[in-house]
């Protein structure tokens, strides 16, 4: 450590020397030079000295304020040809420094921002079960943006610290699109914290994925409820040309078929025993188990009634859906959120958690 502080110290001493003429610039650049060489020479090794960082700045300096002569009577230990690079290094190195950018920045597209990050975070945090697709929906929706799936991946990849089995549910493919006018209906059985069965109708049209409604049934069903659950749900509905249905016998009943002739709508039945020929209403039904009834209890079919048609709401007015364009089925009027302003907004009783105006 003796020598670098020795030499730093010198060059403070003859700093100020530089400013005098050129003939004394001239005098104390060769006395360094001739210093930093002996200095070299001294140094215990067994091979000749390798030069240092500090060594090369030093004699490009120096090279610097001497002239052609001098350097070759001054050059002990280096070759005139060898300074000559030296300061040819140095003088390129000057230029590269002067005429390129400053930025140490690697090149490529930059990242979310930190309020974006943050955004994404939160709401993975509030919504454990939201998969990638539908967190990058969920923002792109709120705050106008257009990230997809792999920023919101790699964002939680390097941020977020899952706590136990949070992941979200993976997106089925649809299979394709339906013409306006046609609804589907099926059944499906949930049970109370009483252990009673309810029996639960869903209504959805196909070509905007909107949920028309749910109806509920306690105790055994029948014709005649079926007829009554279909009923209460198209009540001050505009009505379809046609209703898909499975092959469950309830949508055999005389009562069935009367209710649809009565109604002026012509029933399309699916393929039995393929359920992927019902492959919406069966999405949906899946849909209203893991993300509802799997993470609540209901008491009878008033409060069942009424967690459906919160649902409801929050699926047809602000859940993404990949089918339709990552918006809505019902394309409510929303003003563009801003990452700097913005509170959460809570649906079907505190079980989901969206952006919305601050």
């Amino acid at each position: 450590m003796k020598y670098p502080c020795t030499m730093i110290w010198f060059l403070l001493k003859t700093l100020f020397r530089f400013l005098v003429p050129r003939k004394t610039r001239s005098i104390v650049a060769e006395n360094i030079l001739l210093r930093q060489q002996l200095l070299i020479l001294s140094r215990k090794q067994k091979r000749c000295p390798n030069l240092k960082m500090g060594d090369r700045f030093i004699f490009s300096l120096c090279a610097e304020f001497l002239s052609a002569q001098r350097i070759a009577k001054s050059a002990v230990l280096l070759k005139p040809d060898t300074i000559q690079r030296f300061h040819t290094a140095l003088k390129n190195k000057k230029y590269k420094l002067l005429y390129t950018s400053t930025t140490n920045a690697k090149p490529g597209p930059k990242g979310p921002s930190q309020q974006v990050i943050d955004a994404i975070l939160e709401l993975k945090k509030r919504n454990p079960r939201f998969g990638t697709s539908r967190i990058a929906q969920q923002i792109n929706l709120a705050f106008g943006l257009t990230i997809n799936k792999d920023i919101v991946r790699r964002v939680l990849f390097k941020y977020h610290k899952p706590n136990g089995d949070n992941t979200g549910p993976s997106w089925l493919t649809f299979l394709g699109h339906s013409k306006d006018s046609l609804w589907s209906t099926d059944f499906f059985r949930c049970e109370s914290a009483t252990l009673k069965s309810h029996w639960v109708m869903v209504v959805m049209d196909q070509f905007t994925r909107r949920i028309v409604g749910f109806a509920v049934h306690a105790g055994d069903l029948n014709g005649l409820a079926a007829c009554r659950m279909f009923n209460q749900i198209q009540s001050k509905q505009t009505l379809p040309n046609y209703l898909s249905s499975d092959n469950d016998p309830l949508f055999r009943f005389h009562r069935w078929k009367a209710n649809l002739r009565i109604l002026d709508i012509e029933e399309v039945k699916s393929i039995p025993c393929v359920p992927t020929s019902h492959p919406f209403i069966e999405r949906v039904i899946g849909t209203v188990r893991r993300e509802l009834l799997d993470k609540t209890l209901f008491w009878n079919s008033r409060d069942l009634q009424q967690k459906l048609d919160q649902f409801k709401h929050y699926y047809n007015q602000h859940r993404c859906h990949s089918s339709t364009m990552e918006r809505p089925p019902i394309n409510c009027s929303k003003n563009t959120l801003k990452l700097s302003d913005y509170s959460w907004e809570s649906h079907c009783r505190g079980l989901f958690h969206l952006p919305s105006l601050g």
